[in-house]
This record gives C-alpha cells, structure tokens and sequence, in this order.
C-alpha cells in the first residue's frame, strides 16, 4: 500500500496535558516546524476523545497525571477503539513504561525548564518524537497488536459508488473471479467472507499478489478507502463502513455474533446501506444460511442496486436463496457475469 503520510504536508497533533499553560507553550513550539500542525489542545482525558473524533489527529501527545482519568487508563480504553500513535510527554520516566505498556508508541520527559536553551531542547525532542511516531503502522496494547488508523488521511480518488461483496461458502474462490474484472479505476469495495482469524490477512496477502494493481488489504480500523482499494473483513471483526466529507472509511471492531457470524455480511452490508443509499452495489455469493439477506434488502431499500449469485454457479445455494426469496435482489446472475454486471452500473 502507498505511504498514506506522503499525502499530506503536515502531520496533524492533540496535545493532551491538565496545564493550560503547557498546552500553549508546546504548541506555540512545535508548530514552528513546518510539518507539524496542532489541530486540537484538551485538559482531560474525555475532552481528548470528544477531540479525537471531531479533529482526527495523526498523533496524540499525552501527558499521564491528568484529573477524571490517568493517561495510562485512557490508552488502555482508547487503543483498541482508536489505534493511532501516542506520544507520552511526562516528568515519571516509570509511569511512562506503564504507558508505553498501555499503548504508546514513544516517550519524552517533559524537564523542568529553567533556561530558554532547555526549552527549545525539549521543543525539539518532542518534535522527532512525533515525526517517528507519525511513521508508526501498528501499536501494541498489552498482547494485542493494532493496525494504526488512518483517520484523516482520505485518498484524492474518492468516489461517491461503494461496492459491497459478501459470501462464505466458495467465496473464497468467487471474489477473485470478480475483482479479475476490476483496476485502479473501479470503485472502492469491501468484502466479507466468513474465515476464521488470522486466514483472511494470508487471503488478502494472496489476493494482493493476484491483483497487483488492486490495493487490497485486510481491512484497517479508521482508514478511508479509494478508487481501486478492495478491504477483506477481518476474522473475528465487524467491517462497518461511514462516510464523511473526505468520502468513506472503514472500521473494524470485535462485536457479538450477528446473523451468526463475525464478521456478519449483514452487519457490513447494512453499514453501506445506510451511507452509500443510491451509490451502493451489494453483491450476495455462495454460502450457507441466511447472512446477507437482510443487509442486502436494506441496500436495496435505500436505493442501491443488488446482485445474487445464481444457483447453477454456487458451491452452496443458500445465502443468495434467501435474500431471493424475501424479495432483497435486483439481479440474480452467473458469478462470471457479475463483475461486468458491476461495472454496467456504476458507469451507467
């Protein structure tokens, strides 16, 4: 995948610290570097997640001594949901192992400034601080490794159509059958085939492999997606997918089994129902049971266009049978046709 950070001129901040004085002082400093731009300041730690989501930072400094909330506390509840890079700015060098512990990526003693020279030393440090932590893929909180989000990092190949693909059953061997008929220019596409944890990153390393001028990974917490971007739900996760201004994003959080499944084609297609209305194409393959049904009635419902996998091409006539029977499909057809019937729409 290309380097998301090579897009932007600058790398967007929080500074989280309970010393208004602080905040100030810091970013006044750090934003006289011309790749860095404090977009937010916040006193506490519930402050910090209302920020989080109003201003999507690149990387948040945190401070750990903090009123409501300890900052170690705050990345043991914030990194599963929002993965991004931390930053820890404290004067307790051993509270700050527990922090990197939590989920921090990098650590900066906050000195005890009683010289001009002092202060633009730590001004500095805490400026390559967060240009490393900037170039972080992945946190680690506890035993748990992250995908780092990408919350504002939207591709200028947006597109308003989203093509949802779901399946179980022989979908595995359907879905490359299809993207054979998509390139760089094909709108995003998000896909749930029901796979155990840690085989859909090998499929989607496979798949990547197959298709190289299609960027596909395994779907990322917080990443916007794009023009030839295709997103394989993780195993034991939920792919939801939103939009903004900046177009659609993805997350992908553990949750309950829905329609029996995690992740559930329902749960992804009902997500891009209720963002993608007219622009969504849902498409239903080869599967045992019932997931996929509803989600795809709820596409159609809002005025997308939906396709089943017929019968004769299925390894398993199940979940496209059903969505058939409750009335959920604009179109039944062979798998083969099924790119081209794609393409026909979202050109049309």
């Amino acid at each position: 995948m290309s380097d998301f950070n090579s897009l932007k001129s600058k790398i967007r901040v929080l500074l989280v610290d309970d010393s208004q004085l602080f905040r100030e002082v810091a970013a006044k400093l750090i934003s006289h570097d011309d790749r860095i731009e404090v977009i937010a300041t916040a006193g506490d730690p519930y402050e910090a997640r209302d920020k989080i989501i109003e201003y999507k930072p690149d990387v948040m400094v945190l401070d750990i001594e903090m009123p409501k909330m300890n900052g170690i506390k705050f990345l043991e509840k914030l990194i599963p949901q929002f993965p991004l890079p931390v930053v820890i700015c404290s004067s307790t060098p051993l509270n700050a192992f527990a922090a990197l512990e939590a989920g921090a990526v990098d650590y900066v003693c906050k000195p005890h400034i009683t010289s001009s020279d002092e202060l633009n030393a730590f001004a500095n440090e805490l400026i390559v601080r967060i240009k490393s932590a900037n170039s972080a893929t992945t946190v680690r909180s506890g035993n748990v490794v992250y995908n780092v989000m990408h919350m504002n990092n939207a591709r200028l190949s947006k597109s308003e159509t989203i093509i949802a693909i779901g399946g179980s059953t022989g979908a595995t061997e359907a879905v490359p059958r299809i993207l054979c008929g998509f390139d760089s220019n094909t709108p995003p596409v998000v896909v749930v085939v029901h796979m155990p944890e840690n085989f859909t990153a090998i499929y989607a390393q496979r798949l990547r492999q197959q298709f190289p001028e299609l960027d596909i990974t395994e779907a990322r917490h917080g990443e916007y997606i794009h023009k030839g971007s295709v997103s394989i739900a993780a195993g034991k996760r939920h792919l939801r997918v939103f939009k903004d201004e900046n177009g659609y994003f993805i997350t992908s959080l553990a949750g309950k089994k829905v329609s029996g499944h995690c992740p559930s084609v329902d749960v992804m297609f009902e997500s891009v129902a209720a963002c993608g209305k007219k622009n969504a194409v849902g498409v239903l393959l080869t599967g045992m049971g019932s997931d996929g049904a509803n989600g795809l009635k709820a596409i159609m419902d809002n005025g997308g266009y939906t396709i089943a996998q017929d019968e004769e091409s299925c390894v398993v006539y199940g979940m496209p049978r059903v969505a058939l029977e409750s009335g959920a499909v604009s179109k039944q057809i062979k798998l083969d046709k099924i790119a081209e019937e794609i393409l026909r729409k979202v050109k049309a």
